[in-house]
Order: structure tokens, then sequence, then C-alpha cells
């Protein structure tokens, strides 16, 4: 067995090798008995969502129907005023209100609630409810139940799966047009995880041979779900209700029906699970944009007073950021060492960027247009992808100038403060808002199987996040760091003196060829894109340290620098604790249920509930590395500073073991909202400060559980209030109000402005509409302030005192805003996700040494107004009024959604089409996009 067998998966043998027998004994050929009788042990008391609908599949008449007539497919948008009714509904929101605004998400569906019942095999059922159109998929057998979980995938996100299949593999211009956000799309996720056919199927082996018996039912699980996507797509192809953008993108003639929709198969699964696994599960990386700004801070105060300025804007581990395990509990991993050993610092302008493009021909790169001639009855539909199938920046970690970015959060309350005496929960992935949904919501119930809730679209096997019998589970984004960047020093195989663009590199004593993967795509337009045909070669090189992202030289010697993450070899591995976690004889309680989450690889915080205990573990594969090393920043390619253990042709290390990873059950309450784990655990990137959007839901939660008796509703309403609140008002507004009214303002118009922002500071600091349905803020007017002012208050503050240097090489790694209407924020415009990072640390420990207040981790210097409370005062209030004269359509200047100027819509809620069918705005929510409220009263 490799090394991360071993280390991380010793306790899970016994209990696999028990269940083998069992697990393995569900082929595609063996009967069953029925199953018995299922018990609900949430009584009623769980609940879920997830806007806009379930149905996310539409025939070609169904499009032209949407376009034509703004008509939707039956369960396509049936969740999405629900969802949206909570802004309004939350303050008086009651335990009995809660279907109002979510499913119910109980097992089963009543008799008289039953919408259809179809049987794909005989061994399998798919029920769907009238409510919701959610498929509670039913087997006798194993296969038959992930066959029917295929099945139903297929009926629902069929073309979604198709795309992202298309996207891990670097092939979406080829599969959907050549729009210049396709183009840019896979040109930004090919190169995260680049594989060949083969890497592909080697990851399919490696998982059906070597985690196990359980590694050998996922695989036959995942072929029999396979199995029933496939079942489907040629039923719907022989039927014509598939869906209609294979029509539109070219691959279908809706005449003749000649064509195909190219069959699925396994490796298909694992280029998708890099996608989302990768997008969500990521962790660390960024070490050569980090080396800039530790460079330009040097360059500007010299080598120690630099060092010192740049690790107090990198913030390691602030001991005033709120942290999810707050009793203390120290769990220490990739800290700053005493004393750095193997660093490997750029010289000063040496860096440059890996090219990726090669050979563009046509309108590759410009995104130049060529529209066909497109049937009568097809005009309605013509250009639905001349944007992109997924609009630039709408996926996390894509778009310009995108930073990968953690999502979701968790709210839960202990039973010791609940009015039940049972724990509470509140909880779900905040993953963007497309139509329809990267995920979609199913019951699965068969051998070994029990649960309900979501699962990403092409990789639903299992339940991913949801409820079993008698507990529920949810997931946020950890982003710990799994991901480091080596320094490969380049050489020539004929001993001459090696370049930048050398193409060898020094492996343990050998000249190394890289090896050279590539991906040719080619387009022409369709009538869904006008894209003018075009060509271009995607190009990355790989290494036995990753894959190579910059060159640059080193001590004058040139190296290229890799990115290597953990995961990289192992997308999908990660499948065996998902396994574990539908599996109702292995998760009992809490031990068990974090010992399941502890397999799964990726960076996650893991949540759970049931009638008496709640809980908490962080997952991921955490690479034990060699003494000295500083994960922060890149490290020389030579054996004494690589991982511990490390074998490159498998990707695999010796990890941190599960004791080390931050975990915890029956505290007080949980919060997480991508904020920093626990003491000692390092952020392994910039922004996790003083302040961060956590805070919003630690301060209610905390509120809560002082007053005790907490309730479903109370702890939705406490996430639902902090859905619509600015964290730069709450959190920043009274310093910053504080410095500037140490004295008289004496302007009138500047004054009116300050009081603007104190009434609406005093109402509490939400982006809220004054009624349902007005499209207009309360506080409309200190809204518009806020977003003007902020990014020209944090320039005004750091910018004089920083240089422009190394104030652009900061920004550089941390963008100083991602308000609700910044198109830069995490899932681009109308992303509903905000105020992940920011520059709110900086400037509230900034401000309060301003201030004289006592600060915890304080800033190496204080920069508004250079430390002078009049000079930080007169640098806050010019800017303002700055902010003051800007007008809305600046601050606010339109896009395809809405007119300059228009300050609702431009925070609002956009669906972003995946397909052909579109969804109205709704109002801004910072809200996970499925969401449970659960509360277990009896247990097994």
């Amino acid at each position: 067995m490799p090394p991360r067998t071993v280390k991380s998966r010793a306790a899970a043998v016994a209990a696999v090798l028990a269940l083998g027998a069992a697990l393995l004994a569900a082929s595609p050929q063996a009967g069953a008995t029925e199953p018995g009788p299922v018990t609900d042990y949430c009584q009623g008391q769980c609940d879920d969502i997830l806007p806009p609908g379930e149905n996310g599949n539409a025939t070609l008449v169904e499009i032209l129907g949407n376009k034509a007539f703004g008509t939707h497919p039956s369960h396509s948008d049936d969740q999405l005023d629900r969802y949206n009714g909570l802004v309004a509904g939350h303050s008086g929101l009651t335990d009995q209100k809660l279907t109002d605004f979510f499913n119910d998400a109980s097992f089963g569906v009543p008799k008289n609630r039953v919408e259809s019942v179809i049987s794909p095999r005989v061994d399998v059922t798919i029920t769907r409810d009238k409510a919701s159109g959610v498929p509670h998929i039913k087997g006798t057998t194993r296969y038959g139940t992930e066959f029917g979980a295929g099945f139903a995938a297929g009926q629902d996100r069929l073309w979604l799966m198709d795309l992202f299949r298309h996207i891990g593999r670097g092939e979406l211009t080829s599969f959907a047009g050549g729009a210049l956000a396709n183009q840019g799309l896979e040109q930004q996720f090919w190169p995260q995880a680049p594989y060949t056919e083969k890497d592909l199927e080697a990851q399919v082996e490696q998982i059906r041979t070597r985690e196990g018996a359980r590694g050998e039912q996922a695989m036959a699980d995942a072929q029999a779900y396979v199995d029933g996507i496939n079942a489907y797509r040629e039923k719907s192809k022989k039927g014509r209700y598939f869906p209609g953008e294979y029509v539109l993108t070219g691959k279908i003639d809706a005449i003749t029906n000649a064509g195909e929709i190219q069959p699925f198969k396994l490796t298909d699964l694992i280029s998708i699970a890099s996608v989302v696994g990768g997008q969500f599960g990521g962790g660390g990386g960024g070490e050569v944009q980090a080396a800039l700004s530790l460079l330009a801070a040097q360059q500007k105060y010299g080598v120690a007073e630099g060092t010192e300025v740049w690790e107090s804007f990198r913030q390691r581990e602030d001991p005033e950021a709120v942290l999810t395990i707050h009793d203390g509990t120290s769990f220490p991993y990739a800290g700053k060492p005493d004393k750095a050993r193997g660093t490997a610092l750029p010289d000063a302008g040496s860096v440059t960027a890996e090219p990726l493009i090669y050979d563009r021909t046509g309108s590759a790169g410009t995104g130049r247009k060529a529209p066909v001639k497109a049937p009568g009855a097809l005009k309605k539909a013509q250009g639905i992808y001349d944007d992109g199938v997924i609009p630039e920046g709408s996926l996390p970690g894509s778009g310009s100038g995108a930073q990968k970015r953690g999502m979701s959060n968790a709210l839960l309350v202990s039973g010791k403060h609940t009015a039940s005496g049972n724990p509470v929960a509140v909880f779900g992935p905040q993953t963007g808002y497309f139509a329809p949904q990267l995920m979609m919501l199913q019951e699965l119930q068969g051998p070994g199987i029990s649960a309900r809730g979501v699962s990403f679209a092409g990789v639903g096997m299992y339940i991913q996040m949801g409820r079993g019998q008698d507990y529920a589970w949810s997931a946020t984004s950890a982003g710990q760091d799994i991901t480091d960047t080596y320094a490969v020093e380049l050489c020539e195989p004929d001993g001459t003196e090696p370049t930048k663009d050398s193409t060898h590199y020094l492996h343990r004593g050998s000249c190394t060829a890289m090896e050279t993967l590539e991906r040719t795509n080619s387009w022409k337009p369709t009538v869904a894109d006008s894209t003018a045909k075009g060509s271009y070669r995607m190009q990355v090189r790989r290494t036995d340290y990753g894959i190579v992202t910059h060159r640059a030289t080193v001590g004058g010697k040139p190296v290229a620098y890799t990115s290597l993450r953990t995961t990289y070899r192992h997308e999908a591995d990660s499948i065996v604790g998902f396994q574990m976690l539908n599996d109702p004889s292995y998760v009992k309680d809490a031990a068990t249920f974090q010992q399941a989450a502890s397999n799964i690889d990726y960076a996650f915080n893991w949540f759970y509930a049931d009638s008496r205990t709640a809980a908490y573990y962080n997952s991921g594969m955490n690479p034990v590395r060699a003494p000295g090393v500083d994960p922060a920043l890149p490290v020389r390619a030579e054996r004494a500073y690589e991982w511990q253990g490390y074998e490159p042709a498998a990707n695999t290390a010796a990890y941190t073991p599960f004791a080390e990873h931050p975990h915890s059950s029956g505290q007080d309450y949980y919060i997480s909202w991508n904020n920093r784990q626990a003491k000692g655990y390092a952020a392994a990137g910039f922004g996790l400060g003083a302040v961060h959007r956590g805070d919003l839901l630690d301060d209610r939660v905390a509120k809560l559980v002082e007053e005790g008796g907490v309730t479903r509703a109370s702890l939705t309403r406490a996430m639902a209030e902090a859905a619509v609140t600015d964290l730069r008002g709450e959190q920043l507004l009274p310093e910053l109000l504080k410095v500037i009214r140490s004295r008289p303002v004496t302007d009138p118009e500047l004054n009116g402005a300050v009081q603007q922002l104190e009434s609406w500071r005093a109402s509490g600091s939400e982006r809220r509409e004054s009624g349902p349905g007005s499209h207009t803020y309360t506080h409309a007017d200190a809204v518009r302030l806020m977003d003007a002012w902020w990014p020209k208050l944090v320039e005004a503050e750091f910018a004089p005192g920083l240089g422009d240097g190394l104030y652009g090489a900061l920004t550089d790694s941390l963008a100083t805003d991602e308000s609700p209407a910044a198109s830069h924020g995490p899932s681009g415009a109308h992303g509903g996700s905000a105020f992940q990072y920011g520059w709110w640390g900086f400037v509230d420990k900034d401000l309060r040494q301003v201030l004289g207040q006592p600060v915890k981790g304080p800033p190496a210097r204080t920069y508004c107004g250079g430390g002078d409370p009049d000079g930080c005062r007169d640098a806050l209030l010019s800017s303002l009024k700055r902010a003051v004269a800007e007008p809305a359509t600046e601050v606010y200047p339109g896009d395809d959604n809405c007119k300059a100027g228009e300050q609702w819509c431009s925070d609002s809620i956009v669906h972003r089409p995946l397909g052909g069918i579109g969804q109205k705005a709704i109002h801004w929510q910072n809200r996970p996009t499925y969401q449970q409220v659960v509360e277990f009263p009896a247990h097994r």
C-alpha cells in the first residue's frame, strides 16, 4: 500500500475487511431481498433547499418556449421564490414556518404526494414528489440503486455533466464553442489538473486495487452509476427528449436526429471530480506571488523590517481571528519555522509566467463572431452561448485575476443550549448560483446506502452533503495548505549552460526531461455560439515536483517554479469517505462520522449533528513537510526539502495523522464561514485576520447561546440576518466614525454623508429592500457611499505609507474588497457570496492603533495618517469626499443584467444559465446555495 493509505486509513482497515464480503456481494446480476422500511429519526424536523429547481434538463421545445415566452419546464424554478422569500420572511420565522422557505427533507414520499414512479431496471424505482420533483431512488440491489442514481442524474443534469467532463479534460471549446469565456475557463482549469487518459485510468485502478474492499465497491458503484447515465442518454436520444443544447451546439440534427451524445465512462468521473474538488476543496499555493510581495516589502524597508512588515500582512496566525474551535485547543500545522531552510526567493524582476497557449488560428484570443444562418424556429435561441456556457468569473477560481475561493457556512449549537436539548444545525455549501445548479438533490436507499441530500452532478454515486437516518452532515471549504511551490533547478542534458527556457531539470541529481502535456482544441460557429472558426494548442510542462507555473532565476541560476498539491493524481480517492458517510452501518455517532470524514482527501471542514452531539472534523491530505521548510514561500526542489516520504510517481507522501487535524465534539457551538479552524492551524493565504465574515455568524450565535433556548428558527434567523449584513458596516464603520467624529465635521455635505452612514450602522448595516419587491434598499444612499468609499479609503489609509510598489504587490495577493456588487468577488458579479477576503482586518488593526486601543498581533507600522490621528482623519474625510462625488452610475456601472446605477440589481443574485433556461434575478443573500435546517429528536 502507498504511504497515504498506511498513514490516513489504518484506523478503518478492520471495519473495511469486516464489511468487504457483504459489500462486494451486490454485483450487477446479484439479487437481493427488499430492504426493510427505513426509520426516519428526524421526525419531520429536517428541511433543505436548492434553488432554482431540481429539473436541469430542457428539450429544444422547452428552451425555445423559455426564450420566446418566459415559460419554464416543470420543477426548474419552483424552489427559487421560497429561497428568495427568506430575506423578507426571516424576522418573523418560527419552526412551524420553516417549510414556507425550505423543502421537507423527510425520507420517502407519502402516497398522496407522488408525482411519478419509474423503474429503469427491475431492481430500482425512482419516485418523484409533487412539491419539488426530487428523485427518491430505492434499490433492492446495490447495483440497481447506483444505476438508478445515474439514470436520475441523466434525467436532471445530462447537459451539465457533459459540460463538466469537457471542462475537466480541457476540451470545452471543442465541445461547446470558442467564446472567449470558454477559452478562458479551460485555460484556467485544465493546467490545474492536466492528465492523459492513461493517468485517469490509473486513478480508477488505484482506487479499485489499493483502497481495500471499499475501494473495489466504490468503483463498482461508480460503474453502475455510469451505466445508469448511459441508459438515459440512449433512451433520451432515441425518444428525442434529450437536452436541446445538443441541437443548438450542432451535436444532433433537429430534423433527422443524426448525431451522438458521447457515452460516459469512469474516467469522465475523475475529470469532473478534478474540477469540483480542485475548486472547492483545494488549499495553499500562490507562493510565487507571496514571494513577490515579500521582496517588495524588503526592497522598501530592508530585509529585517521588510520581512516583519510582510508577516504582519500575511497574518498566518492572527490571535484575534475568529476560530471554529474556540475552546483553546491547538492543532499546530503549516506555521512559520523559527529558522527557515531551503526557501527559494526569486531574483528581483526575473519572474515570468509559463506560457500556456500556442498556435492560435482564427478567432482564438479574439472572440470574433461569425453568426450562422439559423433556421427560423431556432432564431430565439441564437447566440445563447456567445458569452460562454459559463460566463467569465462565475465559477470560484475562474475569471480575470481570480483566486481560489472557499465558500459555504455552518452554524451548530449543542443540545445544552437548545430549547429541546438536542443539537440544532443550519448549514450548507455556497457553490455559486447556476441554472441548473452544479449539485442536485436526491434520496438514495439501498443495500448499504441510506441518505438524502446533494451530490455534484456527474459524481453522484453517494450523497456528499445531507442527512442519514439519524444524523446530518455538511461541509465548508477549509483551504488549509495542501499545495506547495518548488523551485526546480534547470539543466541541459549535454551539460551546457541552462537558460530560463530549458526543458530539463535536476531531480535528485539527474538531469531529467520535463513531460509535455497538450490539448489541441478547435471550434466553428453554431446556433448557440457565434464565435468564428478558430483553434489553439494548450501546453503544460509536468515535473516530478508538479506543474510548471513560472520561470525565474534564484541566485542567478535559472529555475522553474512548480505547483504540487497532495490531491493531484488522487482526484477521486475521497469516494471512500463519502461511501462511509452514506452507510448507516458505519456512521453511528460523532466519532464514526469523524473517522469517515478523515477518509476525504480534499480540504474541507465537516460538521455533524445527531440527537446527542454536534461535532466537527477538518479533512485533507496535509503533507508532513521537512523540518524548517516555510510553507508560505517557494522552496528548493531538493530531497532535503521534499515532503517526508515523498514518492513522485504516484504523488504520495507521509500525511499528518487523524489526531493532528482540527476536530471537536460537544463544543457549545460551532460556526464556519471559511475562517481559520483552530489555534495553531496556520492560514494558507492572506486575509484571515481580526475581521472576517465569520464574525457575522460568531457574534450572533454566541449571543443566542448565552440566552439559551436555541431553536431551528432562531438559528436560521441568525444565519439569514448575517446573510444581508454588510461586514464593513457592522465591523469597521464604528471605528471609522470614531476617527472622523473625533472633531466636528464642518463641511455640510460631508457631515450629511456621515449622518447617513451613522443611521445605516444604527439600523444594522443591512443591504435589504425597503419592502418585498421594491428593489430599493432601505438605506440606499449609505450603501452606495460605503461601496464608493471603501476602495478609496483603503488606498488613502495604506498607499502613502507602503508606497505604490508594495501596495500594488499586496493588493495582488489580497484584493481590498469583495462587496456583493464587486465583479471580482468569489463567484463573480451576481454570485451571492461576498466579504470573504478583503482588507477589513488590516483596516481594523490600523485604526485601533491610531485610536490608541489595544491590538493583539499589531501591524509592524501604523499607516493611516502615518499614525497621527488628525492626519488619519484628514485621509478618511478626503476619501469620503471623493466617494460622495461619485455618481451611482459609476459605483454600479451596469452589465448584461442591469443598467448603470441600479444598485439592487447590481447586488442581485443571477442564476447563471449553464443551459438554455434562464431565471429571474433575486435579492442578494450571502448564504449557502444548498442549505439544511436539522434537529434530530431521536437516535437509533
